[in-house]
């Protein structure tokens, strides 16, 4: 998906969405529905978020009416989906101002220079402008790319490898379980014996834990060893404080994201450990006109699941109208019946 050239000319919209992820992405479909124009700033080069950036070929399997959906069929999908609302994407720029004006109109910008006059902001950038949680251990930052990798996108490559996977998510345990059987050799390290995955994720690792094919270890990275200047595996102490050294062809950190909600932070917002704090009925902050959805909200009863962030598009698109329009009644349409959403979605003659 191609992003819209950068204008001096501040871009007139109903909605700027930060954030292209599924939330972000399914936001535009939500709003489309209502006769809303959309924006969509976000600062990776391509659509998709933590799905594209991070593990493209991870099986979904809680997408309602898809037993399984790969993630980055899953963002395809919301392209397709969301292709008759014809919204304008600026991707590889991240939001560098926010102001609201005398009118109640926000003016943002980016650090491309674009620049939007909208009615209302919608935050739907997952943990912010972020990045895989690195691994910091010594000698780790030369084989970055070549043999220390954090994310999956040729899970052939792996194919009879020695493997150590770092971490203790969803990601750690279903990378783990994808690529047992194909690897060579896999060794799961966590830092503790809790999980913080799926348990049937865990279970099922545990079954296939024989020590061989699969060996699950408990200890922290200390460093990187080489073989004869080649890449050799982890130094690991586990929690005896006993020294091991696990050779490995390559290796699989999964640690999760390193939040960074950047000029974000600053706009007044109620935040609650880097996330923010939004209503449940229209899904908006604190500061009328901007709302939030996805990972980067909190309320009681939050779940991180991109089901979640669907609903909440949803919902915050309702909300949205109401503000654009005050005057105006919300009426439900449905997407089966109404003449106007067939219209809308390029179905009517």
């Amino acid at each position: 998906m191609n992003s819209t050239p950068t204008t001096e000319v501040a871009i007139e919209t109903d909605v700027v969405i930060v954030g292209a992820g599924p939330s972000g992405l399914f936001q535009v479909f939500e709003l489309g529905l209502l006769d809303l124009s959309a924006q969509v700033v976000d600062s990776l080069p391509q659509v998709g978020g933590q799905c594209t950036e991070l593990y493209p070929d991870k099986p979904i399997y809680d997408i309602p009416a898809l037993p399984v959906c790969g993630a980055q069929e899953l963002v395809d999908r919301l392209v397709e989906q969301i292709a008759p609302f014809k919204a304008g994407f600026h991707l590889g720029q991240t939001v560098t101002g926010l102001q609201q004006t005398p009118s109640g109109r926000f003016l943002l910008e980016t650090s491309a220079g674009t620049r939007f006059d909208t009615a209302t902001v919608i935050l739907a950038a997952g943990l912010g402008a972020f990045e895989p949680r690195r691994l910091r251990a010594t000698g780790a930052e030369p084989w970055e790319g070549s043999h220390i990798h954090y994310r999956v996108r040729e899970p052939e490559r792996y194919a009879g490898q020695r493997l150590v996977i770092l971490g203790g998510g969803d990601s750690a345990l279903d990378w783990t379980l994808e690529l047992h059987g194909k690897a060579r050799r896999i060794t799961l390290v966590h830092r503790r014996a809790d999980y913080r995955a799926q348990p049937a994720s865990v279970s099922r690792m545990k079954a296939l834990a024989d020590g061989e094919s699969l060996e699950e270890f408990h200890g922290h990275v200390r460093s990187v060893f080489e073989t004869d200047g080649r890449f050799g595996g982890l130094e690991i102490v586990d929690p005896t404080g006993e020294n091991h050294h696990v050779e490995a062809d390559h290796v699989l950190v999964f640690w999760g994201l390193a939040p960074n909600l950047g000029p974000i932070a600053h706009w007044g917002l109620d935040l609650d450990k880097r996330q923010i704090r939004v209503d449940t009925e229209k899904f908006q902050t604190n500061v009328p006109g901007i709302f939030a959805v996805g990972d980067i909200n909190t309320y009681s009863g939050k779940k991180k699941l991109i089901l979640s962030g669907f609903h909440e598009a949803a919902l915050a698109a309702f909300g949205v109208q109401q503000h654009v329009h005050p005057d105006q009644k919300v009426r439900l349409q449905y997407t089966t019946t109404s003449p106007i959403m067939h219209k809308r979605l390029g179905l009517a003659d």
